[in-house]
């Protein structure tokens, strides 16, 4: 299983810069080829690092998350990673290696690997092999809940979870959840959506929940608010609450992202 990342780089000068890169008050849509080397970052605290915002909180659009894609060299990573004690995050690793530590506990995850990392936790994320590492960042500030306990780290990957096929789709959609939907810990959830060559959400979803999709493999046409727009690997899709969104999978291999959406908690007023 191979999974997408920002291709980095430049296109040369006969390229056309006309694409389907798009912005609105609903949705924006951020193509693979728009994730070029001019419009990375460096966080300090950092060795070895650059990383490519696809997704911040911004007043009026999508508030509760933000969401990057980390490359990090040989020897490159973090001993402080988070600088505020209050968020949560869930690592995905796109390729290569890397080694976190959270808590005193000791993990290597390579490609397909997941990692949730609750609030105040100590954590330390550093590439200890000899190629380049690839991974999804996802982070939300955590709201807690009355008698409620906090969630705790765990480590897993996309090979261990079983997706759980949608009812009466004939196995066409299925969502690797990380996290039980029930499990009222976790205020985010961030799965991994599958649709088989052809198969499609057979209906406008339009609901309260913030996303992030990053398209991980495949194609698929893509309904935004009214909008149908072709996506593809490496893609990336921000959608602020009540954005109407469904989908068709294109190509011949299956269509797949990974998914943000807030979840579990009163609304604030």
């Amino acid at each position: 299983m191979t999974y997408a990342f920002p291709p980095g780089g430049l296109p040369d000068q006969s390229v056309s810069p006309e694409g389907t890169a798009v912005f609105t008050p609903a949705y924006a849509v951020l193509p693979a080829v728009t994730q070029r080397d001019i419009v990375t970052s460096f966080l300090p605290g950092w060795t070895g690092m650059r990383m490519w915002v696809l997704a911040r909180p911004m007043s009026g659009f999508a508030e509760t998350f933000s969401q990057y894609a980390v490359e990090l060299s040989p020897a490159g990573g973090s001993d402080a990673p988070e600088v505020d004690d209050e968020v949560q995050s869930v690592i995905f690793v796109a390729a290569g290696q890397v080694t976190l530590n959270i808590d005193g506990a000791r993990h290597v995850l390579d490609a397909g690997g997941y990692a949730y990392i609750p609030a105040d936790a100590v954590w330390t994320i550093w590439n200890d092999s000899d190629a380049a590492s690839q991974f999804h960042w996802i982070r939300k500030r955590y709201v807690g809940a009355d008698g409620v306990d906090l969630p705790e780290a765990f480590v897993t990957s996309d090979r261990e979870v079983a997706p759980i096929e949608m009812p009466d789709c004939d196995g066409v959609w299925a969502t690797t959840r990380f996290v039980a939907p029930d499990d009222l810990r976790h205020d985010m959830h961030v799965n991994i959506v599958t649709f088989q060559p052809g198969g499609r959400i057979p209906f406008a979803e339009t609901h309260v929940m913030e996303h992030g999709l990053y398209v991980l493999q495949g194609t698929a046409d893509y309904l935004l608010n009214k909008d149908w727009v072709p996506v593809e690997a490496g893609d990336f899709m921000w959608l602020r609450a009540f954005c109407p969104q469904a989908c068709v999978a294109t190509g011949d291999v299956p269509f797949r992202y990974l998914l943000y959406k807030d979840v579990n908690r009163h609304m604030p007023l």
